[in-house]
């Protein structure tokens, strides 16, 4: 078989002077892009094939090129591929092994494309078997979430606004929220493969090609679901990174912001979850400490999120049509975000398996700072036909008076109250109930046990 004698770069003969030393390091892009090898093969597969059936090579050519490679894949799966630095990028990387193991004919399999289509085909092939993953992660997540919340369906604790005491909760209500919150990330990136499942293969430098090729061929081939409508389009368009990096960042927000509370209630001062020793670090002076660490890993790794993000919608903000080296570094984004929200949730997954309820602490807790006075409001509004403004300001009026002598709720006497409101009789008393308070709220999507039950058997429902 011949080979490549000269190794130069493909634009040499146009290009007369070695391009700078250290340009050759900031502009090779293999040590990134080496990720895409299979998906340049099985582009490079579909696209030779194509090209045989249009009648633009014959069959010897594309037996030739597909047994080679075959070849180059498995010389990469066997760790003895030489990835070279000097060839730029994966594309080349391969198109120069295929031209040493066949010879010139390796030259064929770019006819009718451009690495611009090539790189956005090889992409979104990787995006989309990514994205299947990470909604795969998500769908264990939430069953974990499933199975701690039904654990702790009477599990009363303390509902937060502004940190403080607002309302008595179920603990599995609670988890539940978090179930929602990764149930719409699972959507958001379901909803993103609509877009991914569009081919970009054909498109070539940025106009299209003068060869008559079939774009519906290879968009069959390659799974897509339809070829790209607009070449231009086509080779400017990271809309689908966008998508990707947002979705990314939108679920990083919701790992960091269950991450900060459980670091917040694993703390001496609020104590209501415990951490499992598998899951937390000690210090290196203080002998007593174990701490969150895991959690503080993943409330960290969404700024690296954030920042792939508003890194690429800066790249991208001022940038005219069609191709530039700046998109170049599309690829590293995708790449370092899937690789922290994979790794994130499977630390999440393992901080939901190692923690328990301090259901005593929550409990105490769910007693403290009046928590009960909108379910007082409501029952004046109920049993005495009070608008509810006269309500508030009576249990207002209550809970001054339950602060000023030291006292709680289930501490106050008839004769208490009576000195507040003379109307009121002794059935206000079960009002001063956390149970009752939860059971009452049966609103569709309150946090009534019952509606926690019901809902925990819809999730399962649809999950299936």
């Amino acid at each position: 078989m011949s080979k490549n004698k000269n190794n130069k770069a493909i634009w040499s003969t146009r290009i007369k002077k070695n391009t700078t030393s250290i340009f050759k390091k900031v502009g090779s892009s293999i040590n990134t892009d080496k990720r895409l090898y299979k998906e340049d093969i099985q582009g490079s597969v579909a696209h030779t094939e194509m090209l045989f059936k249009q009648k633009i090579i014959s069959f010897k050519i594309k037996n030739k090129i597909i047994w080679g490679l075959n070849k180059i894949q498995n010389e990469i799966l066997k760790g003895k591929f030489i990835f070279r630095t000097d060839l730029e990028d994966i594309h080349m990387n391969i198109e120069n092994r295929l031209h040493e193991i066949i010879g010139e004919d390796a030259g064929f399999v770019h006819t009718g494309r451009s690495r611009n289509d090539q790189v956005i085909t090889d992409l979104k092939i990787w995006m989309k078997h990514s994205t299947v993953d990470l909604i795969k992660l998500l769908e264990n997540l939430n069953k974990v979430f499933l199975k701690v919340a039904e654990k702790n369906i009477e599990t009363i604790m303390p509902g937060f606004t502004h940190l403080k005491n607002a309302q008595p909760i179920s603990f599995a209500h609670y988890l539940l929220a978090y179930f929602e919150m990764f149930k719409r990330d699972k959507n958001r990136f379901e909803n993103n493969l609509k877009n991914l499942n569009e081919n970009p293969l054909g498109a070539a430098a940025f106009a299209g090609t003068n060869f008559n090729i079939d774009r519906f061929f290879t968009t069959k081939k390659l799974k897509f679901n339809y070829p790209t409508n607009n070449s231009i389009d086509t080779i400017s368009d990271r809309d689908f990174v966008l998508d990707f990096l947002y979705t990314v960042s939108a679920c990083s927000i919701h790992i960091s912001r269950i991450s900060e509370e459980f670091i917040i209630w694993n703390s001496d001062a609020f104590k209501l979850i415990k951490l499992n020793d598998k899951i937390v670090t000690g210090s290196s002076i203080m002998p007593q400490k174990k701490n969150p660490d895991p959690l503080e890993f993943l409330r960290g790794n969404s700024g690296s999120s954030f920042g792939n993000l508003f890194t690429m919608l800066t790249i991208l903000k001022g940038l005219p049509l069609s191709y530039f080296k700046d998109m170049q570094d599309d690829k590293r984004l995708v790449f370092n975000s899937f690789d922290l929200l994979k790794n994130s949730i499977q630390v999440l997954i393992e901080v939901l398996n190692n923690f328990s309820a301090n259901k005593k602490r929550m409990l105490e807790l769910a007693n403290e700072g009046f928590i009960l006075s909108t379910d007082l409001a409501d029952y004046l509004v109920k049993k005495y036909n009070f608008p509810f403004r006269k309500a508030y300001l009576i249990t207002a009026r209550i809970v001054n008076y339950a602060e000023s002598k030291h006292l709680k709720f289930n501490d106050l006497t008839m004769k208490d109250l009576n000195k507040i409101d003379k109307n009121l009789d002794e059935s206000v008393l079960e009002v001063f109930d956390l149970r009752n308070s939860i059971k009452s709220k049966k609103s569709y999507g309150g946090t009534s046990f019952e509606n926690i039950k019901k809902m925990i058997k819809k999730y399962k429902r649809e999950s299936k």
